[in-house]
């Protein structure tokens, strides 16, 4: 009976890793997550841009039949439309020279503060993001180490040897290494005499 038990742990197979795909489905969503997101950020920083020079352009009074200052109020517009109209533009009277007048926009910096607070949840966003891919690839390497180690214990249970195997795994302040040792179980067959000698004449 024990004969039957002890090859059966041995011929019992290590679990085999899942596919990588499997494993990894958190981590790709996390990826694609902190993609949009950092397009989504790249995006408030060129509103945030805009509304800056829009603001000292209509502050300095620039001639809007320049091509940049046309460019620049056209964008302005666009990036200004859920905040045209909360608070009145306060005109500040006409620049020398080219008579045009000098506005302080408060809807502008209105809208500029929204967009900054925006822009900081998502980089808080990223950040957490990025921390979620960090962790599930070290629990990914570590789970692969773990299964490597298994299969090299078992081959060497199955050899007959004693196997010793070292698990180096990550951790967020560093790695730790776990040394095992499994000795294969004796056999229950009792010791064999040897057998007698013949008798000399």
């Amino acid at each position: 009976m024990s004969d039957t038990t002890t090859a059966g742990q041995y011929d019992s197979q290590p679990m085999e890793p899942e596919p990588h795909y499997m494993r990894s489905t958190g981590r790709i969503a996390a990826i694609v997550a902190r993609f949009i997101s950092y397009l989504a950020y790249v995006y408030i920083i060129f509103v945030e841009v805009i509304l800056f020079l829009g603001f000292f352009l209509l502050l300095f009074g620039a001639n809007p039949s320049s091509s940049f200052v046309e460019w620049a109020y056209r964008n302005l517009d666009r990036a200004m439309k859920p905040f045209r109209g909360i608070f009145t533009p306060i005109e500040l009277g006409t620049t020398n020279g080219n008579q045009i007048e000098s506005i302080f926009d408060t809807s502008v910096l209105f809208a500029m503060i929204i967009y900054g607070i925006i822009g900081l949840l998502i980089h808080s966003l990223i950040q957490w993001l990025t921390y979620k891919v960090r962790m599930i690839e070290r629990q990914d390497r570590n789970e692969e180490a773990a299964i490597e180690a298994a299969r090299i214990r078992h081959e060497m249970l199955r050899s007959g040897m004693t196997a010793t195997t070292t698990v180096t795994q990550a951790t967020p302040t560093g790695t730790t290494s776990t040394t095992a040792t499994a000795v294969p179980p004796p056999s229950d067959r009792g010791s064999v005499p040897p057998p007698p000698s013949s008798p000399t004449i």
